[in-house]
């Protein structure tokens, strides 16, 4: 297995990782957001409901 840092061998100590430092180099990418997931936001904010259209287009 290589590490996911720099694709040295790892090592059992410090396993994904190869050395303390790319366990650490790992662990600041998580606490400043570099693994974040993409996600698509809707239009209307979070705990919003979207305005409904009635028969005459009029919206409520």
């Amino acid at each position: 297995m290589a590490c996911p840092i720099c694709d040295r061998p790892t090592e059992k100590a410090f396993r994904p990782f190869c050395s303390k430092r790319c366990a650490d180099v790992d662990l600041g990418k998580w606490l400043t957001g570099s693994y974040a997931i993409p996600a698509m936001q809707d239009d209307a904010e979070e705990g919003e409901t979207a305005p409904i259209e009635d028969d005459d287009g009029k919206l409520h």
